[in-house]
């Protein structure tokens, strides 16, 4: 097939998956694969060091690894400190509160930039990221990656904390004027 045959397919493709809405095939491809090859590098860097993998992970690793992930991709997707990471690839709109923001995807630009920004600004999606890193963290260097998985799980709980206390004082304020 030549080269003009194969961009007229991926053209219709890409009308045909959203005949309405600009989608950056394209930029997800390019994503998808940076994390493919960011997997096998972990994968390969795990076998080079002869490290062992665990038949299968402690539940006690796996609940640390769960609220780590939880809190780091909010932390890098939403938290108004990490916005200079995003920038290239977002816009500010708006603060969403508890030190957090919502941001709008750059449109203008590569596909690349646009699919960067959708995963960057969206803690379910960096999720799989942490993840990954995180759990590759634990064959690689256990005790280092308990350790800061740790300090993001003492952070998470604080932030459910800080807002629980916040709805008692709330509740409290409210029931005190009605008296």
């Amino acid at each position: 097939m030549s080269r003009s045959g194969l961009k007229h397919k991926v053209a219709r493709l890409r009308q045909a998956y959203a005949p309405h809405e600009h989608r950056p095939l394209g930029g997800y491809l390019v994503a998808m694969g940076t994390y493919a090859a960011v997997t096998a590098s972990l994968v390969g860097l795990v076998r080079a060091t002869g490290r062992p993998v665990p038949e299968r992970p402690s539940p006690a690793d796996v609940v640390l690894l769960s609220v780590a992930t939880h809190k780091l991709s909010r932390l890098l997707s939403k938290d108004a400190i990490t916005s200079p990471l995003r920038a290239p690839f977002t816009r500010y709109d708006h603060p969403i509160g508890s030190g957090e923001v919502m941001e709008q995807v750059r449109d203008q630009g590569s596909a690349t930039r646009h699919a960067v920004g959708e995963l960057l600004s969206c803690p379910f999606c960096l999720a799989v990221w942490v993840a990954t890193g995180l759990t590759g963290g634990l064959v690689l260097a256990p005790r280092l990656t308990r350790l800061v998985a740790t300090a993001l799980t003492a952070v998470a709980a604080s932030d459910f904390l800080q807002m629980g206390y916040a709805v008692a004082q709330q509740a409290a304020a409210g029931g005190q004027r009605g008296k």
